[in-house]
Parts: structure tokens; sequence; C-alpha cells
């Protein structure tokens, strides 16, 4: 009877022994499997983190690289404007490297294009000709492309780079007459008097204009020389930049008739 009680207890000692070593043994399973998990997932970061590391310099260096180009070449159009003078063809194209930028790559890079050309051109040509190109031509071009980027219509972007144009006009007149020691604005209103009492003339007007009115007409001429230029800037940004790859928003539908724009 003993030796059946001890065999019955040492059989039942057996059996949890054999319960744990085989629980024992399928924690380990487990733990491996997931070591080999952790190991696997740890590997594939570590293949992916470089990628996109590799893609963010890419990326960075490209935009760079662009930014440059452009820059350079929109210096470049200025000087060669500046030197060998063509007429208005070089001058609408001023604006469209730097609004390129901003289409591409965003108000940073045209930001940096706008300043690196200002200063190539002090290089070149001296701080006076820099800051001629930067106000208005500089600014007019991240205007441009950030109209263009965001889908603004023509008749807005025309509007308020005409205001940057007019702005810009009366700076230069205001630099130059510090720098040249002359009234420049009084040798224009004296320009426009002769003109105004030209046409008083003709259309039968027997009096004088007036001071405020000459000032009127001035004004009004320089916002109507901007919006000439500005409409011009457009049409040939639509048929560059879709060359290019970056569209600007499409014109109204008379000026699709009249280029037979689709």
């Amino acid at each position: 009877m003993n030796y059946s009680s001890d065999n019955a207890n040492q059989g039942s000692g057996l059996e949890p022994n054999i319960l744990t070593d085989s629980e024992s043994n399928w924690v380990n399973d487990d733990t491996d499997d997931t070591q080999e998990k952790v190991s696997a997932s740890t590997s594939n970061s570590t293949i992916i983190r470089p990628l996109s590391l590799s893609k963010v310099k890419q990326s960075s260096t490209l935009v760079i690289v662009e930014t440059a180009f452009l820059s350079s070449a929109c210096s470049l159009i200025w000087l060669i404007n500046y030197y060998f003078p063509l007429g208005p063809f070089l001058k609408i194209l001023f604006p469209i490297p730097i609004a390129l930028i901003y289409l591409r790559w965003g108000y940073r890079a045209a930001w940096m294009g706008a300043l690196v050309s200002g200063l190539l051109l002090t290089v070149l040509m001296g701080p006076t000709r820099s800051i001629v190109f930067l106000m208005p031509y500089g600014l007019m071009g991240v205007q441009l492309g950030c109209c263009w980027r965001y889908g603004s219509s023509w008749l807005f972007s025309m509007v308020t780079g005409a205001l940057i144009g007019t702005f810009g006009f009366f700076f230069r007149f205001w630099l130059f007459s510090i720098l040249l020691g002359e009234d420049l604005w009084q040798y224009m209103t004296t320009q426009i008097t002769e003109l105004a009492q030209w046409l008083f003339i003709k259309l039968g007007i027997l009096s004088q204009p007036s001071f405020y009115l000459i000032q009127l007409l001035t004004i009004g001429l320089v916002v109507f020389n901007s919006l000439i230029y500005m409409s011009a800037v457009h049409l040939v940004a639509v048929l560059i930049l879709d060359k290019l790859g970056n569209p600007i928003p499409q014109p109204p539908r008379w000026i699709q008739r009249i280029l037979d724009y689709k």
C-alpha cells in the first residue's frame, strides 16, 4: 500500500514537471519568433530610412540647382537687356523665371531666387541696378508665382502686378532723383503738361489744364502702362510655362479664342 501511494505521489510529482517543461518550451518559441520579427522590422526600417533620406537629399539638391539656374538666367536677361536693349521683348521675361521657381518649389525658393539674382547683379552691375531689378521685377515675380500657383484669376494677378509695377516706377523715380540731384518728377510733369495742352487744342477746349489734372493724368498713364506690361507678361507666360509643364490659370475666353488656346 505504501509502495502504491509512493508511486502515485511520484507520478503526480512528475506531471507538473512535464507541463512546466512544455510550457517553458512554448514560451521560448514565442520569444524566438518575436525576436525574429523585431530583428526583421529593424532591418526593414534601416533599409527604408536611408532611402527616404536619399530622396530628401535629392529633392533639396534639385531645389538648389534649379533655383540657382533660374536666378542666373533672370540676371542674364537683365544684363543683356541693359547693354543690348531689344525693346520690350526681353523686358517681358524679367519676372517669369522667379515666378517659375515659385510654381515649382514654393515661396521660400522664390524669395531665395530673387535675392540671389539681386546679389549677382550687385556683383556684375553695382547695387543701384540690383535694387532697380528687385523693385519691382523681383517682387513681381514672387507675386505672379503666388497668384498662378493658387489659381487666381488673370484680373486679380494683373491688377496686383500693375500696382507693384506702379509703385516700382515711382520708387525708381525717387531713387534716381536722389542719385542725380534733380527732380525727375518735375520733368515728367512738364512733358505730360505739353501733352495735355495738345489734347485740349485738338479737342477745342479753350482752357489750361489744372495742376491736379496733370498729376492724375500722369499717374493714370503710369498705371495704364503697368497694366499693358502685365497683360504682355501673362500672354508670354501662358505660352512658355505650358511647354515647361507648369501651366498657369487659363486666360479669359476671348483671349483663348484669339490665341486658339485649349
